[in-house]
Parts: structure tokens; sequence; C-alpha cells
């Protein structure tokens, strides 16, 4: 799988990039792991530019969380789970994701996409609860900016031993959200004691 990736983004670049990446949205299977570490050994290479090849990751990006996010707005629950092992997301994931999501919405959303796993699953719960269309593709938007700039600038870095950053992403994808989620919840509390204070 990794050499036909290889392929499509060396005969196709940007648009095959673009293309991979609302896949891999969709069917989580082929990992952004895989796609953007090798986008940015192309970076490297003189074959793409940076920031092209940011872009066209995060339209992608955004362009197949909001497939997503649609399926699940317009056909609800009884939609996502007659094909949820296509989406790989069974009745109990699925009713987790929403309680999660009635709290922390938009953490959710803008941290969700920084985690392996999690990255096209908030899409979901987001449509369901109908969180409004311009919210959720700014907050997706941001944080597959983030998650790609990362990838693609270790892919950079590393050169030719850019396969090693799918070993190291699980860990640090952790502590980036273990880091939002502490940085939201000190916003949170700090709101609420502005607002109970005379």
């Amino acid at each position: 799988m990794g050499l036909r990736i290889q392929d499509l983004i060396i005969s196709a670049g940007y648009p095959g990039l673009f293309a991979l990446i609302v896949v891999e949205n969709l069917f989580p299977p082929i990992p952004s792991e895989v796609i953007l570490p090798f986008a940015g050994y192309q970076v490297q290479q003189g074959e793409l530019h940076f920031l092209g090849a940011l872009a066209a990751a995060t339209a992608g990006s955004v362009v197949g969380a909001l497939i997503l996010y649609e399926v699940a707005r317009r056909g609800g629950r009884p939609l996502i789970l007659r094909y949820g092992k296509l989406l790989r997301v069974d009745a109990a994931t699925l009713e987790r994701s929403e309680r999660r999501f009635e709290r922390y919405g938009a953490v959710i959303v803008l941290g969700g996409r920084l985690v392996p796993g999690l990255r096209s699953i908030v899409s979901l719960p987001a449509g369901l609860v109908g969180m409004p269309r311009a919210r959720f593709t700014a907050l997706t938007a941001i944080g597959s900016l983030l998650w790609n700039a990362m990838l693609i600038t270790g892919g950079l870095l590393l050169g030719a031993q850019y396969a090693d950053i799918a070993d190291a992403v699980g860990p640090i994808s952790t502590a980036v959200i273990v880091g939002l989620v502490a940085c939201a919840l000190f916003g949170y509390v700090v709101w609420r004691r502005r607002r109970s204070s005379p």
C-alpha cells in the first residue's frame, strides 16, 4: 500500500495528496502518518513545496471531515450504524462520542484532529448534534493544519527516514491532546470565576 501512495503523490502531486487525505478521512486504513511524512520527504527533494503540500493536505482533511459531518447530520444515527463497519464505528463508540461531545464539543473537534483514531470519528457526533457548520469547518481546519504541518515537517526533517515518524506519532499526539484539554479546562475555570464574581 505504501508504494501505491508514494506513486500517486509522485505522479499526481498536490491533487494526488489532496485525494489521499480525503480518502484517509473516510477510510482510516490509509493513515495520514504514512501519507504526510512522505509528502514532507518530497518537499525535501524539491518535488513539492511546503505550503502547497500543507494547503492540499489541509483542504483534503476539511473536505473528508465535512463529508462525514454531512452524512451524520442528514442521515442521523441509523445511517451511521448501518455503515458502521465501513466507518469503523459501532453503537457504543458513537454513544460515548455523543456524550462527550455534548460537554466538550469544540475541544473534541479541535483536539481530535491531532489524535490518530479520533481524527475521523469526531466528525460524526458533530453532525449528529448539529454543531454549526462554519464552526465545525473552522475548528477542523485549524486542527488539521497543525497535524498536517507536524507530519509534513517531520518528513522534511527526517528525509529518507520519513517512515520512522509513524512510530513516534502516538505518544506525541497524546501529549498534544492532554495539553489542549488542560488549556481548555483552565480557560473554562477562569471564565466561570469571572462570570460568578460580582
